[in-house]
């Protein structure tokens, strides 16, 4: 615990406590049905030279911007606290500008690798560039709700080239709370907000679930 507060792990404690700063902004952002990481979205990179064509190495572009940021200070933090007790441990922690120095080239392939990964996943949950009403009319299901007539939601739905779109979304006038994992019909938006009420249940569905209860 000594070495947390320590002078030589001065960067790496502000590190951590930015990660924890982001992180707690994120979550209360998601709350009130926004995201900042949807926010900032992925800087496009590719095709540019000098920094930026570097910084593609990383897999900038590829990821949510805000999603990088927080993987580069969360292993920058373990790392330089793993090496500053190691130091401590055989000998003294390093002044904080040396233990810089490893503990940033230790960062850089660990995000490269990380970031490989969460790439994978993040794109199918990313909302691609689309005309609004081309939506209107399409089964989504809740993601992050309950939705009701308060602070939007969210809701994934599928257009019709298959690509996911996460949209902000409220439950219609008069409906009732639309619980998370529940079927919604998008019937209207308003501006990048969406209106959703019950999908209606399909009868082959109906049927099969009658079916299976009745077994």
């Amino acid at each position: 615990m000594a070495l947390l507060f320590a002078p030589e792990c001065a960067p790496f404690a502000i590190a951590a406590a930015v990660l924890a700063g982001l992180t707690a902004i994120e979550m209360l952002a998601m709350v009130m049905g926004f995201s900042v990481t949807e926010f900032l979205g992925k800087p496009e990179v590719h095709g540019h030279d000098g920094i930026l064509a570097y910084l593609s190495w990383l897999n900038l572009g590829g990821v949510p911007l805000l999603i990088l940021l927080m993987m580069t200070l969360g292993f920058f933090a373990m790392t330089g606290f793993a090496l500053q007790a190691v130091a401590s441990a055989f000998w003294a922690p390093l002044p904080s500008l040396i233990a810089v120095i490893p503990a940033a080239l230790a960062t850089i392939p660990m995000v490269r690798a990380s970031s490989r990964t969460v790439a994978r996943i993040v794109p199918h949950d990313e909302t691609y560039a689309v005309d609004l009403d081309a939506l209107l009319g399409r089964t989504a299901e809740v993601s992050i709700g309950p939705l009701d007539q308060g602070l939007p939601g969210r809701v994934r739905v599928k257009d019709q080239h298959g690509n996911w779109h996460v949209l902000r979304a409220r439950a219609a006038k008069g409906e009732g709370p639309l619980a998370i994992g529940a079927s919604v019909l998008l019937v209207d938006h308003k501006a990048n907000v969406f209106i959703a009420i019950p999908a209606p249940v399909d009868p082959a569905d109906a049927n099969n679930q009658s079916f299976t209860e009745q077994q």
